[in-house]
């Protein structure tokens, strides 16, 4: 009996993300990379990008885990009434239940890298808004070609 199971690597560029703003008012964007569509697998692993002054709403997960790594920018991620600062390379965990924020409070936009596991219908969430474009500065830093500014 094959205990192993070959899988073909999925492989995607930021130019297959798909991109969505939950709601209208909403100061943040989610682009997908991988789904439980995608992964097999009770994941969603995404790319959050802030505006200038944006932030998520209070939420709050009953079963999932969510991991954010900052790609570029500045904010600051309060969980459960602690607040801390954060910047490029700076890693968070938000364990399940726990309400928590993360916000840009720099003077450029804030990435973030998001993985929620199990999923917990997170990539349905994002896939009920608003299809949005990545625009050209979203696109610089998904490739890793943005400036750098100190």
């Amino acid at each position: 009996m094959d205990l192993l199971r070959c899988m073909i690597p999925v492989v995607k560029t930021p130019k297959d993300y798909q991109a969505y703003r939950i709601s209208p008012k909403d100061t943040n964007r989610l682009a997908i990379v991988f789904d439980p569509a995608i992964a097999n697998a009770s994941l969603t692993y995404c790319v959050e990008i802030f505006d200038i002054g944006g932030k998520t709403p209070p939420n709050r997960h009953q079963y999932a885990t969510e991991m954010f790594f900052i790609l570029k920018g500045e904010g600051r991620a309060t969980c459960d009434g602690k607040t801390v600062d954060i910047k490029t390379g700076d890693s968070i965990l938000v364990p399940p239940t726990s309400i928590h924020i993360i916000e840009n409070t720099g003077q450029e936009r804030l990435y973030a890298l998001c993985i929620m596991v199990p999923n917990e219908d997170f990539a349905e969430l994002i896939r009920s808004g608003t299809p949005v474009e990545l625009d050209r500065e979203d696109l610089a830093v998904l490739r890793g070609s943005a400036p750098v500014l100190c």
